[in-house]
C-alpha cells in the first residue's frame, strides 16, 4: 500500500503543488489501490493529475484513450513541461519513420496516448498486450455515450480492449454525466458498477454567470454578438454548429471589434488548427469563433466569456463548452443566444445525420450497392455490419439513439424556457444535490443581462495589435519570436 506521505511528496516534487483540488486525492488513492474507478469532476479541476501522479508511483505503463488530437497535444505538452520525456501520442500526425520507431520501443514509454480508433487497430492491440499496463485511462469518458453509437463507433470497442490488455486498473474521467449516462459508460467499458469506485463531485462552477437571451432573427443575433464582444473582457470563445457561420462571424468581428479574432473548425488543416490554438493559448488572439472541435484540448485559465451562437445539442455539451471559462477561478460569463426556430433546426440535424429505417433496410438488403459510398451514414452501417450486427439490431440501435438525442434537446429547450434559477436547473438535471443560493452573480433567471454588475466589462484602454493577414506559418513563427 502506498502511503499518503509518499503521495504528497510526489505531488510537491513532481508537480509543485502542496494540496489537492477537491476529488483528486480520492481518485488517486483508489487508482493506486488497484481499484477500477469512475470519477466525475468539474471542468478545470485538474483531472489529468489523477493519472499523471499515479504514473510515478506505479510500475508499468499508463495508457490514455483520448478523443481529440488537440487534447492529446495539450497533455503531452504538460508532461514535457514537467520534464517527463517518456511520453507518446500515437496519432495519424506521426510520420511513418517516427511511428515505426515508437512501436519498436513501445515498452520504453511511461504515458501512451491513443485515440479509440488507433487503439482498435490490430497491430496496436498486439503491442499493448505485450506491456504491463498499470492503468487504462478513458479521458472525457462521456464521449463513449455521446459519440459512440453514431459518430465514433470505435468507442464501443473499448470493452474488448480492456479484456485484451488486462490493465491492473481502469479509470474513467469526465466532467458531465447523468445517472443514465454513467450507467451507459460503465456498461460499455465492461466495468462492474458494484466493484467500481464512483467518485462524483458537483458539476457547479459558481464563478461562471449563466445567461440566455432570445433574439428575433439572425441579424439581431449578429448585432448582439458584436456588442457583447465590444463590451466583455477578453479572451473569449464563441461556439457555432456551422463551420461557415464561424468563419462569417470571425470576419465580422475582425472588422467591428478587433483584428485579434480567428476561426477554428475541423475542416482546417492540422497546421492551421495548431497555429490558431497556440496563438490563443499564448494571448496573441483574443476571440476564437469555433465549432465543438475546439474545446477539450484547451486548458487556458483566463477565458472570461463563452458565447453560444447556436443552440447546443444537449446540456452535457453546453456544460462541457462553458467549462472552458474561468478556470482561474475568476468571474466569467456564459451567454447563450437563441431564436425561436433554433430548436427545430437542431431537431432536423438529429433527423438528418442518423441513418433512417429505410436506408438501414436498403443497405442490409444490398450492401454491395453502397461499397463505394463515402458518406458518414453508410460508413457507420458498414462498421456495424463488419462487426456482425444484424439489421434488426442496427434498427433498434439508431431508433434508441434518435430518441435519446431528441430527449436531450428537449431538456436544452426546457433550460432556455425556465423562469427559475438556471444553475439549479442544471444541477437538478444531473441529479446534483447541491442547493443554490440564487443572487445577482448566479444567472439571469427571467431578468435582463447585467454585465456591469459582474465586473466583466472590457477596460476602455484595451488595445489590439496583432495583424490577421498572415498565413499560418507566419503566425506560428511570430509566437516564438515575439
Amino acid at each position: 500500500m502506498i502511503e499518503m506521505e509518499q503521495i504528497m511528496q510526489t505531488l510537491q516534487q513532481r508537480f509543485g503543488y502542496t494540496a489537492f483540488k477537491p476529488g483528486q486525492a480520492e481518485v488517486i488513492r483508489a487508482v493506486l489501490g488497484g481499484q477500477d474507478t469512475f470519477a466525475i469532476l468539474p471542468t478545470g479541476t485538474g483531472k489529468s493529475l489523477c493519472y499523471q501522479l499515479p504514473g510515478y508511483l506505479l510500475a508499468g505503463q499508463i495508457v490514455i484513450v483520448s478523443p481529440l488530437l488537440s487534447l492529446m497535444q495539450d497533455q503531452v505538452a504538460q508532461l514535457h513541461y514537467l520534464g517527463e520525456k517518456r511520453v507518446l501520442a500515437l496519432t495519424s500526425a506521426l510520420d511513418p519513420g517516427m511511428r515505426r520507431y515508437s512501436l519498436a520501443h513501445f515498452e520504453q514509454y511511461k504515458f501512451i496516448f491513443l485515440s479509440p480508433e488507433m487503439a482498435n487497430q490490430e497491430q496496436i492491440r498486439r503491442k499493448l498486450q505485450q506491456l504491463d499496463i498499470a492503468l487504462l485511462v478513458v479521458d472525457e469518458a462521456h464521449c463513449i455515450s455521446q459519440w459512440g453509437v453514431d459518430f465514433r463507433p470505435d468507442y464501443l470497442a473499448l470493452k474488448s480492449l480492456r479484456a485484451a490488455i488486462r490493465p491492473q486498473a481502469t479509470l474513467a474521467l469526465t466532467a458531465t454525466a447523468t445517472k443514465r449516462v454513467r450507467a451507459d459508460i460503465l456498461a460499455k467499458l465492461g466495468l462492474d458498477p458494484a466493484a467500481t469506485k464512483q467518485i462524483v463531485h458537483s458539476v457547479d462552477r459558481r464563478n461562471i454567470y449563466l445567461a440566455t437571451a432570445e433574439v428575433t432573427d439572425e441579424a439581431e443575433k449578429n448585432q448582439r454578438v458584436v456588442a457583447l464582444c465590444q463590451q466583455l473582457k477578453q479572451p473569449g470563445i464563441i461556439y457555432f454548429s456551422s463551420r461557415q457561420k464561424a468563419e462569417e462571424i470571425a470576419a465580422l468581428l475582425q472588422q467591428k471589434v478587433s483584428p485579434r479574432v480567428a476561426f477554428y473548425h475541423g475542416a482546417m488543416t492540422s497546421q492551421d488548427r495548431f497555429a490558431v490554438q497556440q496563438q490563443f493559448m499564448h494571448g496573441k488572439l483574443a476571440i476564437i469563433c469555433a465549432t465543438n472541435a475546439f474545446g477539450m484540448g484547451i486548458n487556458k485559465a483566463d477565458v472570461r466569456f463563452v458565447i453560444h451562437y447556436h443552440l447546443p445539442s444537449s446540456l452535457e455539451s453546453y456544460l462541457q463548452e462553458i467549462g472552458r471559462a474561468g478556470r482561474d477561478g475568476q468571474q466569467s460569463v456564459a451567454i447563450l443566444l437563441y431564436e425561436a426556430r433554433d430548436f427545430q433546426l437542431q431537431a432536423n440535424l438529429v433527423t438528418n445525420t442518423l441513418p433512417d429505417a429505410a436506408l438501414i433496410k436498403q443497405y442490409f438488403a444490398q450492401p454491395q450497392r453502397f461499397a463505394t459510398a463515402a458518406i458518414p451514414e453508410i460508413e457507420l452501417l458498414q462498421f456495424y455490419r463488419q462487426h456482425h450486427q444484424s439489421e434488426a439490431e442496427v434498427q433498434q440501435l439508431f431508433a434508441k439513439r434518435r430518441n435519446e438525442k431528441l430527449l436531450a434537446l428537449r431538456s436544452m429547450l426546457a433550460f432556455l424556457q425556465t423562469p427559475n434559477c438556471k444553475r439549479q436547473f442544471i444541477l437538478n438535471y444531473f441529479t446534483d444535490t447541491t442547493k443554490i443560493v440564487h443572487d445577482a452573480t448566479c444567472c439571469n433567471a427571467g431578468q435582463p443581462l447585467d454585465l456591469a454588475a459582474l465586473s466583466l466589462i472590457r477596460p476602455a484602454t484595451a488595445t489590439d495589435t496583432v495583424a490577421v493577414d498572415q498565413n499560418w506559418q507566419e503566425r506560428l513563427a511570430a509566437l516564438f519570436t515575439n
